[in-house]
């Protein structure tokens, strides 16, 4: 249905009341549509921010483009609110953001006309939650541990010293890292078997008790109820009232994007560090774009702001991603 939507709304743009094969005959003619159409998702680690230094300079340009065109760049990450605000603040970005893999999504207020439902207001934004509060992970980190048999070692059990040691971050940064709400990231320590074998049992006791383990860069997260898909969805749902028919992309690095790619139209796999593509999984229209982290991004955006195929042939409709309601 969405689909059949969107071809009407592009058939009204051209004046033509005869259908989807008047529009590709005469789409070499026709203007594309405003890029403020277009919303961008994208990761932080590895991905905008450099996997070590976490700096965007080789990203700084492509960014501005997308300013001047008037495109949302929605940050999707698993860093807290604490971490994304002074990042927000830096880049002059004043768009919705999702924290903590899906835990929340954060609406600057008055962004939106249409309601929110489910959201509640906190400190200038409209809150949506979907996460698990961050003491009930704590508590199953520890039933997990019991039940496993190994060390699961949790953010909170972590110095600001020691998070400094095994992420690079700054120390003031590596504070705002362990003002968690909705995603526990820990390490396996001291297990006697392979770590693939550990992981299998410790994501099995997270699933008896409703929660999920995903891999993401240096630590494993506890998160439960929800992921970046289906964040992203309430906030492609919100778009798509308000604007009518968006187009969306999504850029990041690693399989805890899957759930966002899955859910945009143009999904954009940058290189990690040492080159080279993460491997292991597929996403229907993957783009695998060259270059690490900043620089894959910069060329993603870079193929985003291309004009679109059908002012140099017939338009191909893609299916608009599944929405929330």
């Amino acid at each position: 249905m969405e689909s059949l939507t969107r071809i009407r709304t592009l058939t009204t743009w051209n004046g033509s009341q005869t259908g989807h094969a008047v529009w590709a005959e005469e789409a070499q003619d026709a203007p594309a549509p405003a890029l403020r159409g277009r919303v961008l998702f994208t990761d932080l680690d590895g991905t905008l921010l450099d996997a070590d230094t976490y700096r965007y300079d080789a990203a700084r340009p492509a960014l501005d483009q997308l300013r001047e065109r008037s495109i949302p760049v929605i940050i999707c990450t698993g860093k807290t609110r604490a971490e994304v605000e002074p990042l927000r603040a830096e880049l002059g970005n004043h768009d919705p953001f999702i924290i903590e893999n899906g835990g929340a999504l954060y609406i600057p207020e008055g962004y939106f006309k249409v309601p929110l439902p489910g959201s509640s207001s906190r400190d200038g934004y409209r809150v949506i939650e979907m996460g698990v509060p961050y003491p009930r992970l704590r508590h199953a980190l520890r039933r997990i541990e019991e039940q496993v048999g190994v060390s699961l070692v949790g953010f909170a059990d972590m110095t600001v010293e020691d998070i400094v040691k095994v992420t690079g971050l700054a120390h003031c940064d590596a504070e705002r890292a362990r003002q968690r709400e909705y995603d526990e990231p820990f390490l396996i320590k001291n297990s006697p078997m392979a770590l693939q074998m550990t992981l299998q049992e410790v994501r099995e006791a997270a699933q008896r008790l409703g929660l999920t383990v995903m891999s993401n860069g240096r630590f494993f997260h506890l998160v439960g109820g929800t992921d970046k898909g289906r964040a992203c969805r309430v906030l492609i749902d919100c778009y798509h009232k308000e604007r009518g028919a968006i187009s969306t992309a999504g850029i990041g690095d690693s399989p805890s994007d899957i759930p966002m790619f899955k859910v945009v139209n143009w999904p954009f796999l940058v290189e990690r560090p040492g080159g080279g593509h993460a491997e292991g999984f597929e996403v229907e229209g993957l783009t695998r774009v060259p270059g690490i982290g900043p620089a894959g991004w910069a060329e993603a955006v870079k193929k985003l702001l291309r004009p679109i195929p059908f002012q140099h042939g017939p338009f191909i409709v893609q299916p608009l991603p599944p929405f929330m309601c």
